[in-house]
């Protein structure tokens, strides 16, 4: 057996308490100070055996757990290596108790790298729907197409990135820069793929903004930190990941980069501190794809198990694997720790499924070759490795249904919808097909042709992509229509002929990409080198424009782009943004333009006017030599409409063209009748008590003879991680020429602690998502909306909140429902507003709480048209 190279007794992370959060004078002057240092807080919490929703789960996990050895614990928290197995993410198997491995796949959009799956659209796409349901049936739609190719663990959904910055490559993967929306998102998306009987990995956590200097390498020697005050990670970008433990999520993602100059991954304070103690999170934390960069360190603050397993892909040497087992061994990772990880990794295994006895892995990620190695790395044990089990279904439907609701209508001047017109002309690349097939490039890392997903690890093969050009000109010969097609961005003459023509309807179809940072296509490394529209885009609507009055543009795009040069152009009749709508997206808009589907979709994002307006933005350079670049979230909760919110009406950068929330309908409503009802909840008490002391599972020997490599079981594959020895003494195990030092030594204090510990005031006791008091509710909202006019249309009214003190937003979001209403009728819409809705986090107290002061309620249709104000009594 390859020893694992990895060092036992690595440099944990680095550890200091930041400025004092009392004064808060005092704490802006010391901003920059706080940010530098993430306060270490041990020991990692263990499990609640009688947390909600994780009763039954922890009994069967401990039933399994109490019958495991060390080395089949260590097996199950360690990944097998990169392209060791089947999945793009393998632990070791138990086969003595009769669990094969579990199989780690992406994706946000459907299951990547096999076939005869389905791509849906997009996160941003599904929460511009504002539709809760049908995100719920997303995410069981995909839930059921992973488990059906045996996935156990689908590596989404998204809320890191947020959306802090419209240009970050993966935005599109998550929801919104609203963090209720995106806490909607999750919480729907979750609770849809795990009924399903599959484990959903909440990820990013937390804070991973951007794909320039995510990981270490040319030009810095460590990876860009996000530097975040208490205040602003509580209130943003912990508020989704709150309602995604909650919602019971089985398992979190730690990102690559670092969260105050320590790796996410290692960084005790916001695994052990924000995630497992105070939102009591019961699952386990699985780090990014070679996220990890410490052996013990990384055990005792807080990680889990550990992806792929090797410290780089396909050397065989592991941070954990053999490292973890001598830890244990020699008491620097402590048993409890290894107890919990294990415990956490199957009470999220139980919580899904009933048994143990798991449909087989029917793919193989790394070829679409019917036979081939089982273990690809290695090229052993040859075999048929791609069974080609189609579990699409029905969900064609509901992906067309999907992203035609999630179709934003920006601008209408009354050019929709379309009633066989007599004449329709397509122009532009972003109709057609990609020439080479829309699977031609690598994790879609091109732009060519239509655009229905980003590129990167968040993507998924197409089974079919209805390109626009092909549904658009089936409805045109249904219509009886003449249709013409220019699928080129650059036919400027052709192009002048074609919409220069009598009773012309020109449809214009441009897009926006961007993705992962492994791919670059265009100069564009995962983040976007801008805003503006790709290929001429923005060239090409002018052009078209100045030639034809009757003038349709339809926008693909991961996120928001700059209209300012031409939205308001009265030749300019309609806007659509389509997002990325996944393998429908034909049908999907041709559905909208034509009014099979009345649009009711809502920007999940706001439209401003440069890309300065929207106040941070991506570092493409780094600020500290070639150390790590440091990225101050010095605007704290102040991004989207926040920021435009703040800035002053004086400045242009404060135009929005338009608003977070917005979207017109081909019919209208009316708003009318506020009416808030106060409710009567217990007084919020803050959690105290103390939990018990950690447990452990069964006893291991502390002889390393019984911990040998069993050669005579079965052969050793190359680049395979075990948990075994290769020698019976430790020091040349392990490599590492301090072993033998305790965990005294180089561990900061209590990381070993097994004693009791006492509560977080904030945290739930046994309640994930934090303290049950927060969920009260303490206001009933209701407003009626009125369909005023001729035809059925769905709305989505939104309550809005103003809370009192220095410091806050204008408005933030609290709620939201999508509504359908029928011609003159009214409906009521309701929000149920809860004590977290109307509280801000305290630094010095470490609780949220509720100001005095006036608290206003605005009902309307987007963050900047508010039909109905209150006052909440």
């Amino acid at each position: 057996m390859k020893p694992a190279a990895a060092l036992l007794c690595l440099a944990v992370l680095a550890l200091a308490v930041g400025a004092s959060s009392v004064d808060t004078h005092h704490r802006q002057l010391d901003q920059r100070a706080a940010l530098e240092r993430s306060a270490p807080f041990y020991p990692s919490p263990w499990m609640n055996p009688d947390a909600d929703g994780w009763k039954e789960a922890y009994a069967e996990a401990k039933k399994f757990v109490s019958q495991m050895t060390l080395l089949e614990k260590v097996n199950l928290t360690t990944g097998i290596g990169w392209a060791s197995e089947q999945c793009v993410g393998n632990v070791g198997a138990i086969p003595r108790l009769g669990l094969r491995s579990l199989c780690m796949q992406d994706a946000p959009v459907g299951v990547r790298g096999t076939d005869f799956n389905s791509v849906f659209p997009s996160g941003q796409t599904a929460a511009a729907t504002f539709d809760r349901t049908l995100i719920y049936r997303r995410g069981f739609a995909m839930g059921k197409e992973a488990k059906g190719k045996g996935v156990n663990v689908l590596l989404g959904p998204v809320a890191g990135p947020l959306g802090r910055m419209p240009a970050a490559g993966r935005n599109w993967e998550g929801f919104s820069p609203d963090p209720v929306l995106t806490g909607v998102g999750m919480a729907e998306s979750i609770k849809g793929i795990q009924d399903a009987g599959v484990i959903a990995c909440a990820k990013h956590f937390i804070a991973n903004e951007q794909e320039h200097f995510r990981t270490p390498g040319d030009p810095v020697k460590e990876a860009l930190s996000s530097n975040i005050d208490d205040k602003t990670m509580h209130e943003l970008y912990l508020w989704p990941f709150a309602d995604a433990v909650r919602a019971g999520v089985g398992s979190v993602m730690c990102s690559y980069q670092q969260v105050n100059n320590s790796y996410a991954c290692q960084n005790s304070k916001i695994l052990n501190n924000l995630l497992k103690d105070e939102l009591g999170f019961q699952g386990f934390v699985m780090s990014d794809w070679s996220a990890q960069h410490t052996g013990v360190a990384s055990a005792v603050a807080g990680l889990d198990m550990t992806m792929p397993g090797d410290t780089e892909f396909n050397t065989g040497i592991s941070f954990w694997g053999t490292n973890l087992t001598l830890g244990v061994l020699n008491g620097t990772v402590p048993a409890y720790r290894i107890d919990d990880m294990a415990m956490r990794i199957m009470a999220a295994f139980f919580k899904v499924s009933k048994s143990i006895e798991l449909d087989p892995i029917n793919f193989s990620f790394w070829t679409s070759d019917t036979y081939g190695p089982l273990h690809w790395e290695a090229k052993k044990d040859y075999q048929q490795i791609n069974y080609h089990v189609d579990v699409r279904a029905d969900h064609g439907n509901l992906i067309r249904e999907i992203a035609a609701k999630g179709t934003v209508l920006l601008k209408n001047t009354g050019s929709l919808p379309l009633k066989k017109p007599k004449f329709v002309a397509v122009i532009g690349e972003d109709a057609g097909p990609n020439p080479n097939g829309p699977n031609s490039c690598g994790d879609r890392g091109c732009n060519s042709g239509t655009l229905g997903v980003g590129w990167g690890s968040g993507t998924a093969n197409y089974p079919y992509l209805v390109t626009p050009d092909a549904a658009l000109q089936a409805q045109a010969v249904q219509d009886g229509s003449r249709y013409e097609s220019i699928l080129s961005n650059y036919a400027t003459s052709q192009t002048q002929a074609l919409v220069s023509q009598a009773n012309v309807t020109a449809i214009v179809f441009a897009n926006a990409n961007s993705g992962e940072a492994y791919i670059t296509v265009d100069g564009n490394m995962g983040d976007r080198k801008n805003l503006t529209l790709w290929n001429n885009g923005d060239a090409l609507i002018k052009h078209v424009a100045a030639h034809c009055a009757n003038t349709i543009v339809v926008i693909h795009s991961v996120g928001p782009v700059l209209l300012t040069d031409w939205h308001a152009n009265p030749n300019i009749t309609a806007i659509l943004w389509a997002g990325l709508p996944g393998q429908e997206s034909g049908n999907s808009i041709t559905d909208v333009l034509y009014g099979k589907v009345n649009p009711a979709g809502r920007s999940p994002f706001t439209w401003g006017a440069t890309r300065e307006s929207y106040g941070p933005d991506i570092m493409y350079t780094p600020n500290n030599g070639a150390d790590a670049p440091q990225q101050d979230f010095t605007e704290g909760v102040f991004i989207d409409y926040r920021h435009f919110d703040r800035t002053p009406a004086t400045s242009p950068d404060n135009k929005v063209l338009y608003p977070f929330g917005h979207g017109l309908s081909y019919t209208s409503f009316s708003y009318r009748n506020l009416r808030i009802t106060k409710s009567h909840p217990s007084t919020y008490t803050p959690t105290t008590g103390q939990t018990a002391k950690a447990p452990t599972f069964g006893a291991f020997s502390p002889n390393p003879k019984d911990y040998l490599f069993p050669s005579d079981q079965f052969p050793y594959l190359r680049h395979f991680i075990y948990p075994y020895l290769n020698s019976s003494d430790p020091r040349t195990a392990s490599l590492d020429p301090h072993y033998g030092q305790s965990a005294a030594q180089f561990l900061p204090p209590h990381a070993t602690d097994d004693s009791s510990q006492p509560l977080l005031r904030a945290s739930g006791g046994r309640s994930p998502g934090g303290n049950r008091g927060l969920y009260d509710v303490l206001w009933d909202v209701t407003a009626e909306v009125t369909n005023t006019g001729k035809i059925i249309g769905e709305e989505v009214p939104q309550l809005y909140l103003s809370l009192p003190g220095e410091g806050q937003p204008k408005v933030v979001l609290r709620g939201f429902e999508k509504v359908r209403i029928d011609p003159g009728q009214t409906v009521e819409f309701r929000v149920r507003v809860t004590r977290r809705d109307v509280s801000e986090w305290d630094v010095g107290v470490q609780d949220w709480v509720v100001r005095e002061g006036v608290k206003r309620v605005w009902v309307g249709r987007s963050s900047r048209e508010l039909e109905l104000e209150g006052v909440l009594p």
